[in-house]
């Protein structure tokens, strides 16, 4: 009991810390390949916090058309290194390279995924309450949805003003959770 007093709220706060920074980052990933605005003052602030590291490493890691490598290898540092210390503090025990490397590539696979499931879920709600109104956070939903939702109502006819792309959206993404995450997660247990 005396090991997890303290071990418990160290752990908490590395992960929310590491979480919040991975997701900064990957927001920022998704918006530089959407091709998002950046004179928004969301992605203002992204861009200023994720700035640092990014500039050290594109100084080695160039970009691939408009893939951001560097931001994808910043992502996976900092969730290899969060999964680490975890692993470290929680057991005590050592990982596997390579099982770690599955175990964190497969939580930013399922990251990716829920920033998608939130974003097409809060753009919804927001046609609803607040149509024709333009702010800085329904900009940056309309610029993380709307290329999954263009690709989808080719799919889709138009329903007399009704778009259920969105509904679709949401049903493809638990999908390719539930198909994409269940094989990495035994790889890594196999591994592991």
């Amino acid at each position: 009991m005396g090991s997890n007093y303290m071990s418990d709220p160290i752990i908490f706060l590395i992960d929310t810390l590491f979480s919040l920074y991975i997701l900064a980052v990957l927001i920022r990933f998704l918006l530089q390949w959407y091709g998002g605005d950046f004179y928004n003052p969301i992605s203002q602030f992204l861009v200023k916090i994720t700035h640092p590291p990014l500039k050290i490493l594109r100084r080695f890691v160039p970009s691939i058309g408009k893939i951001d490598t560097s931001a994808l290898i910043l992502v996976l540092a900092l969730q290899m290194l969060a999964d680490f210390s975890i692993r470290l503090l929680f057991n005590g025990s050592m990982i596997n390279i390579g099982a770690l490397a599955i175990i964190s590539i497969t939580q930013l696979i399922s990251l990716m995924i829920n920033v998608l499931v939130f974003a097409v879920f809060a753009r919804a709600l927001l046609s609803w309450i607040n149509q024709g109104s333009f702010n800085a956070a329904a900009s940056i939903l309309a610029t993380l949805t709307e290329p999954l939702l263009n690709i989808i109502r080719k799919f889709i006819p138009d329903l007399g003003g009704i778009d259920l792309s969105p509904l679709a959206a949401l049903l493809l993404l638990q999908l390719a959770k539930m198909v994409i995450l269940p094989p990495l997660n035994e790889l890594a247990n196999l591994i592991g």
